[in-house]
């Protein structure tokens, strides 16, 4: 059995991600004159769970924007990157119903639902001016083999109440301080759908998903709300769990039952929370379990908060963290979450924006977030570390993939496995050490040993059917 060990690392003097690749060999163990009991890492072939499905990425106005303005080579050469089956070979393509913060201003499908409560006015006319045609590139780019997840950021701002909190709490985006007016209903700072509107609400997102698959877009999933608990200072709207309950069970869940659309989402922002995946997984075996958004909280490679001080600076959180230093903690965040959700029963991963400018951006409100994959000013377009690891997990653990059974000595390596449908099996391990760890690879009586593990590298193994 061939194996092909892959490494990723980033030099954080130069700022440079370095890639190196080299075949390994196995030997039987047996033929060993004493046993290797030290630094293994064990895999486990006849041990599976999950099935992952794949990867994916969403296609927000603002990174259609952004693709659009490209030439159609370089916007072909960018949608590649993870679209194309030498890039991410994405599978899931996550998009927002009317505007979020990502959008270039705020906008519905229907300007006035109060005054046209049948919905005969709702268009989707904005989403074909930049949206939808990136996104059809993606799709033909991808061999249809992509299922596209709309959320809705807020219902029509007409059928909200007012926002319920003086100040907005964005503690979990880093803080922000704005003027609310809690007498008036809005897309942004929460309020909450008024229930006499809950049938008109589960009509208007059947209308959106029809508008959209006579587009000749996959959709295929739909989520209630995007982060139900966040009265952001951006289109958002507040559910209680209760609410949400009512909501999909009375006017939603049917309809989605239906259509085979059930499962569990989540994002990344309150921690990892492994434990409560795998919770979930047991209590509901039979439901798709889907990481469906993650992002840095912070403008690329700079440590610059969403929140601002009174003359609208926005804020350092770190004042003693490089570009280098940024761009890396975000490359390692991802390949921990995504290690350790494949662990507990992941079976979907799709990112936050699958490009933002240099700003993080643009974006409809102060402040901008990174991504994996960034626009310069000059058009030109910088794939991070963060974008390497990505690719070298997606590589290893491709869609069909059945995660495996793994053991590891201790905390410094943390390691997920799958065997993929061509039979070959792959380990992804991330050294969370401050110096350079060699490991034993021991599989079915066999063992490699010193598999050299750099300082803060991911390392993927690939072994042969």
């Amino acid at each position: 059995m061939p194996i092909v060990k892959h490494t990723v690392s980033f030099d954080l003097s130069g700022g440079v991600t370095r890639e190196a690749t080299e075949s390994l060999s196995w030997t039987d163990e047996a033929a060993l004159p004493k046993a290797v009991e030290a630094n293994v890492v064990g895999l486990y072939p006849d041990h599976t769970f999950q099935t992952v499905e794949g990867w994916g990425c969403a296609m927000t106005e603002s990174a259609c924007w952004l693709l659009s303005r490209m030439t159609p080579g370089d916007r072909r050469a960018a949608l590649s990157r993870w679209f194309g089956p030498e890039g991410m070979d994405a599978r899931f393509i996550r998009m927002h119903i009317d505007s979020c913060d990502y959008a270039l201003s705020e906008y519905q499908s229907v300007a006035d639902p109060l005054a046209d409560p049948a919905l005969d006015t709702f268009n989707i006319d904005r989403d074909r001016k930049w949206t939808l045609p990136v996104v059809k590139e993606a799709v033909e780019m991808a061999g249809g083999r992509l299922r596209v997840l709309l959320s809705p950021w807020s219902p029509p701002w007409q059928w909200k109440t007012p926002p319920e909190f003086t100040q907005n709490d964005a503690a979990v985006y880093g803080g922000g301080q704005f003027e609310i007016d809690t007498t008036k209903p809005g897309r942004s700072f929460g309020g909450r759908l008024k229930p006499e509107y809950y049938g008109a609400w589960a009509k208007y997102l059947v209308k959106f998903i029809q508008a959209y698959l006579a587009e000749g877009i996959p959709v295929g999933m739909l989520s209630i709300q995007n982060e139900a608990s966040a009265a952001t200072a951006w289109d958002s709207c507040l559910w209680s769990g209760e609410q949400e309950r009512r909501f999909l069970k009375e006017y939603l869940y049917p309809e989605l039952e239906r259509a085979g659309l059930a499962g569990f989402a989540w994002h990344w922002y309150s921690g990892d929370h492994f434990e409560a995946i795998e919770l979930l997984h047991r209590r509901y075996p039979d439901r798709i379990l889907m990481h469906s958004e993650s992002c840095p909280l912070h403008m690329p490679g700079l440590p610059v908060s969403m929140s601002a001080t009174e003359d609208g600076t926005l804020n350092r959180f770190d004042e003693n963290k490089t570009p280098q230093q940024c761009d890396y903690d975000d490359a390692v965040a991802y390949a921990h979450d995504i290690i350790g959700d494949l662990n507990c029963g992941m079976q979907r991963w799709i990112d936050w924006n699958m490009v933002v400018d240099r700003k993080g951006g643009p974006r409809r409100v102060p402040g901008g977030f990174a991504a994996p994959l960034v626009v310069e000013d000059d058009g030109q377009l910088t794939e991070t570390v963060s974008y390497a690891f990505l690719r070298a997990i997606a590589r290893a653990f491709r869609p069909g993939a059945v995660r495996i059974g793994k053991s590891v000595y201790g905390r410094d390596v943390e390691v997920a496995a799958c065997r993929n449908a061509d039979g070959t099996i792959a380990a992804a391990l991330l050294n969370r050490a401050g110096e350079t760890v060699r490991v034993n690879l021991r599989m079915e009586g066999k063992i490699v040993q010193n598999v050299e593990l750099p300082a803060g590298a991911l390392t993927t193994v690939e072994i042969g059917a």
